[in-house]
């Protein structure tokens, strides 16, 4: 019997040790809170064939000893699509980016549902890949979200439709430098042949700066320039055919025009009717947590919305966030990824009315801020969101604020210091709001 190790047992974790057993492996199971601890679990690499190691757990002391014996490291992805591929005929689109990749995945699995086919969205948008290719042939398409994290340690994956969002520099207290981040993203593509379709979104300079490495057939993607999917006088285009009107759609703003992009280029490519990409596109409803206008509070001198944004997990998101909105109040912080944070102080600065800062990057912020000359009196360093909302309530229930206002949750960087997830996050930033503030309303 074939043996594997499996280090933490988080969602893909424990998915990926259900896949092992319908494989008729043994598993031994590494957590450092639930499982065989990371020291321990030296003395159990006897015989061991495989080594997952979950996208969060870094390149420990650990991995370096299994890479010393020679056992091959893979990630949860690799394992699920060597599984599938012996067991279905299910096809993969994969997609990644910086920002931009869950919208895209969710509504693209969507828009397939609605057009009879059956799909799912998988991956780091929730559901495990394994999970889901534990179902034999209950899809036709998986829909995979991957982060970077999840295309470091793949070998035979391959996507029959890859794509990158677009890129901006993220996560550099895992990698050495954004190209070495930007270089991972590409692994979307690997395996991929001229049998295969890969979206270049052409308007992204660091994307075309790698277009050797891509091997599928390229389709390109922009919404500057008349190329195989475009916009053009508020139409949307594919291969110089038109799709569809743009003034009626659901999702608003420029980023989700480039989602859409991207979401109506691969359903053309799998044949879906315009009829039904029109239909979808002007019905779907936004994703929480993703620029949800979730709750509105009014008193005899102004009109209070709050918006969350808890997805928006770097700096290029909140930015594009902020933009959204006329002087809205920020708040902002979480972890600290080791970024280049002048491009989101500059934005603060020119368009932000007032900025609450939490978490592990909260006194960095602060810092850059001041040092920036951003009034000292609009800076609330206030660590957790429960504080935040509390001193928001005051502020605005003694109308200490005579225009109406937007208060925006955009933290620019992700949850962990003091959330599970960025959903936890979200959630519990949705209570405390309600809490405070609609029994009055």
């Amino acid at each position: 019997m074939k043996k594997a190790m499996i280090y933490g047992a988080g969602i893909s974790g424990r998915s990926v040790k259900r896949l092992f057993e319908e494989m008729k492996w043994e598993t031994v199971l590494v957590d450092d809170k639930t499982g065989i601890s990371s020291t321990d679990a030296v003395a159990y690499l006897e015989g061991i064939d495989l080594f997952i190691k979950s996208p969060g757990i870094p390149y420990n002391d650990l991995i370096k000893k299994i890479e010393k014996k020679g056992i091959k490291v893979v990630d949860e992805i690799e394992v699920a699509y060597n599984y599938m591929k012996k067991t279905s005929t299910t096809k993969v689109i994969a997609i990644t980016g910086t920002n931009g990749k869950t919208t895209t995945t969710s509504k693209l699995a969507g828009l397939l549902n609605a057009a009879g086919i059956r799909s799912i969205a998988a991956g780091n948008i929730g559901t495990p890949y394994s999970e889901a290719v534990l179902e034999k042939n209950k899809y036709e398409y998986i829909v995979l979200e991957l982060s970077s994290y999840q295309l470091e340690n793949l070998y035979e994956f391959k996507a029959d439709i890859a794509m990158i969002i677009n890129l901006a520099p993220d996560h550099l207290d895992r990698y050495r430098d954004a190209d070495e981040y930007y270089d991972t993203k590409f692994n979307v593509g690997m395996n991929q042949n001229s049998g295969d379709k890969f979206i270049v979104n052409i308007d992204d300079p660091e994307i075309m700066k790698r277009l050797d490495r891509i091997d599928g057939e390229i389709l390109k993607l922009s919404l500057e320039e008349n190329t195989d999917i475009c916009l053009s006088e508020n139409n949307l285009y594919f291969k110089d055919r038109k799709i569809t009107p743009t003034d009626k759609f659901s999702l608003k703003g420029r980023h989700n025009l480039q989602n859409i992009l991207f979401i109506a280029g691969a359903a053309k490519l799998i044949g879906i009717d315009n009829k039904v990409i029109t239909n979808f596109l002007e019905n779907t409803e936004t994703l929480e947590h993703r620029m949800e206008e979730f709750y509105t509070y009014k008193n005899e001198n102004n009109i209070i919305k709050f918006i969350n944004d808890s997805k928006g997990t770097n700096l290029e998101s909140t930015m594009k966030a902020i933009g959204a909105f006329e002087k809205p109040i920020l708040i902002c912080g979480g972890c600290d990824k080791n970024l280049e944070l002048t491009p989101l102080i500059e934005e603060i600065k020119k368009s932000v009315k007032e900025v609450y800062l939490i978490g592990e990057l909260a006194p960095k912020l602060e810092g850059e801020l001041l040092a920036g000359n951003y009034p000292k009196e609009d800076i609330y360093t206030l660590k957790t969101l429960e504080k935040v909302v509390i001193t928001l309530g005051e502020k605005i229930k003694n109308r200490d604020y005579e225009k109406d206002l937007t208060v925006l949750l955009s933290p620019a960087s992700s949850s962990f210091d003091q959330f599970k997830n960025y959903e936890e996050r979200g959630r519990i930033f949705k209570k405390l709001v309600l809490e405070t503030f609609k029994e009055e309303n």
